[in-house]
């Protein structure tokens, strides 16, 4: 399993991140109960054309079987806009390894900030376990609320 830079010009890559982050966020989906989650939302255009920065964990048979997404949405802050892991291979340390790679990638960067579905709570455990603290709850629907991270280096 190793971690890499993904190409979404790349049609073969880009119908991987595309089917995954359909298979991942339709979990996430049902876990907050909200269905219209803006990845689900994509076409393979739409992701393609999104201009975030995706990086991959490629299992060693060659299938992408986590990814994350960042961008830089404000000046010396690093956005992590997306994070997802098949089901397949939930509780493998996936998400953390994608974590470290984009926190050593982008180590010279002061704050990061990520966005979860505050009843998401394996992604809150994740975010927290790396020094992410909450800073704004925000009601999106009735009832489902998105809670936003920040990191900052002391």
């Amino acid at each position: 399993m190793n971690i890499q830079p993904l190409s979404l010009s790349d049609l073969e890559t880009l119908g991987q991140l595309w089917r995954l982050q359909h298979v991942a966020y339709r979990l996430e989906a049902e876990i907050i109960g909200f269905q219209e989650i803006p990845p689900l939302m994509d076409t393979m255009e739409t992701l393609r054309d999104c201009g975030e920065s995706f990086y991959g964990c490629i299992h060693d048979d060659g299938e992408l079987i986590g990814a994350v997404a960042v961008a830089e949405e404000e000046e010396n802050t690093l956005t992590i806009t997306r994070m997802m892991v098949h089901p397949d291979h939930f509780r493998k340390g996936i998400a953390a390894s994608l974590m470290t790679y984009v926190l050593e990638q982008h180590a010279d960067l002061p704050r990061y900030i990520v966005s979860t579905g505050t009843l998401n709570q394996p992604a809150v455990n994740l975010y927290t376990k790396f020094g992410f603290t909450p800073v704004e709850v925000t009601q999106i629907a009735p009832g489902v609320e998105l809670t936003t991270f920040h990191k900052n280096k002391l």
